[in-house]
């Protein structure tokens, strides 16, 4: 197993998680799993949540003091985050029209959900309870919340993950309004920290095919009882909810970000593919943003005529903050597991995934496996059961491959935007294209 790269591992994993909880219905080991498989699961799923908080800290401050030049780099800065955060919205919002027209989550048979809402009742009722007391606040109270009066408080509640991205903003941008000197010791110290976080979720995810193992094994005997043929509904369905991600990232590759390009960049849409190409198949391959950096980079410079000065600043900080793909994919996760459990999101709960959701993919590492540790975030500022996240980790290293080739292609559209804003754009030689 230790030869054999992580994905497979995981998808081995996955695998033996499905047929050992097929065979564990048929052959009457259902407690069995419950009781000594499914707990490696529950851990598993711990130590994501024990690592969402550090990782949105940690990533946030050292993204955002990088910009360590504000004269110089404020006009692109400003028009650059701007433009990142229009796309996740637009990512975002995507993604729960579709989620919410083809309601994949609703594929379940009734009564596996009524079984799914029965299951996590207790967490129904307090969405409810949440929901009610929510309706009595006044119209700002949302802004309030996302401000804290204790960070400490925040730091040990992962619920309060808005309030620890908004100290997280706010830190940084007080780092960098600091003389660099005194700013210089506490920015080695987040870069060191943020090595150390980025190794432990290279640790935790090195777990992950047990994890999946686990999950999936749960997951199956749960679903299925004592019937082992009810896991093919379950299989179905999550190509249903697959299908849907993939045409929202799809939607966003080969319609929004070329429109982008197009009347934007003032580039050909055939040019623009041309010239991405080979960045989107190593980040397809790689399912890493920050891996990719150097060829997405070499690809703008070369292929789309975008000059240095905007690549090496806009592409990457589009690597730290810029994770369309991660968004949507989240916003469609998100009310799929709901739909699953029977929980209705209604309209004030899908805007909290969106705002969630965006702010959260600008602390998304851009390395494999960080996207779910971001959307364990969206799930518990929504209130969906965590638990929930078993249902989706089946496909993830494939949606992962997708999603990272959308949030690639999303940084060199938006510096080919930011380009053409700042007259930075020209096209690029015969040779370069060659």
């Amino acid at each position: 197993m230790k030869k054999l790269a992580l994905h497979w591992q995981i998808l081995i994993g996955m695998a033996l998680g499905i047929i050992w909880g097929m065979l564990a219905s048929s052959l009457g080991l259902v407690d069995f799993t419950t009781a000594w498989i499914q707990p490696f699961g529950t851990i598993f799923i711990n130590l994501l949540k024990l690592i969402a908080v550090p990782l949105v800290l940690v990533s946030l401050i050292t993204g955002v003091s990088s910009l360590s030049d504000v004269s110089r780099l404020s006009r692109i800065g400003s028009k650059t985050i701007g433009i990142y955060l229009m796309t996740t919205v637009v990512a975002v919002v995507l993604g729960l029209v579709l989620v919410n027209i083809t309601e994949p989550g609703k594929a379940f048979s009734a009564e596996k959900r009524e079984e799914f809402n029965q299951q996590f009742a207790a967490t129904t009722t307090q969405k409810s309870t949440d929901a009610a007391a929510v309706e009595q606040q006044g119209p700002l109270q949302p802004l309030v919340d996302i401000v804290p009066d204790n960070i400490f408080g925040a730091l040990t509640n992962n619920g309060a993950m808005l309030q620890v991205i908004f100290f997280a903003l706010l830190f940084g941008i007080a780092l960098i309004m600091i003389p660099p000197d005194k700013a210089a010791p506490v920015n080695d110290f987040f870069e060191g920290v943020n090595l150390v976080i980025l190794k432990i979720v290279d640790i935790i995810m090195k777990t992950a095919p047990y994890g999946v193992f686990a999950l999936l094994a749960g997951l199956v005997v749960e679903f299925a009882g004592d019937d082992p043929g009810a896991a093919v509904e379950l299989l179905l369905v999550l190509g249903y909810y697959c299908l849907v991600v993939i045409a929202g990232l799809a939607t966003m590759v080969f319609a929004v970000y070329p429109l982008l390009a197009v009347f934007v960049g003032k580039t050909k849409y055939k040019d623009f593919f041309k010239g991405i190409f080979p960045a989107q198949m190593l980040a397809f391959s790689t399912s890493s943003s920050a891996a990719t950096l150097p060829v997405t980079m070499e690809c703008a410079e070369k292929n789309l005529g975008i000059n240095r000065e905007i690549t090496s600043f806009v592409l990457p900080l589009g690597a730290t903050i810029n994770m369309d793909g991660t968004s949507l994919y989240q916003s469609v996760a998100a009310v799929f597991i709901a739909q699953a459990y029977g929980i209705e999101l209604d309209i004030m709960a899908q805007l909290g995934i969106v705002m969630t959701a965006t702010l959260a993919s600008i602390g998304a590492a851009a390395v494999p496996g960080a996207g779910t540790v971001m959307l364990v975030i969206v799930l518990q500022q929504a209130g969906i059961p965590v638990e929930g996240i078993a249902l989706i980790l089946a496909p993830d290293r494939i949606l992962d491959m997708c999603r990272t080739t959308v949030n690639v292609t999303g940084d060199a559209t938006v510096s080919m935007m930011v380009a053409r804003t700042e007259g930075q754009l020209h096209p690029p030689t015969e040779t370069a294209k060659v």
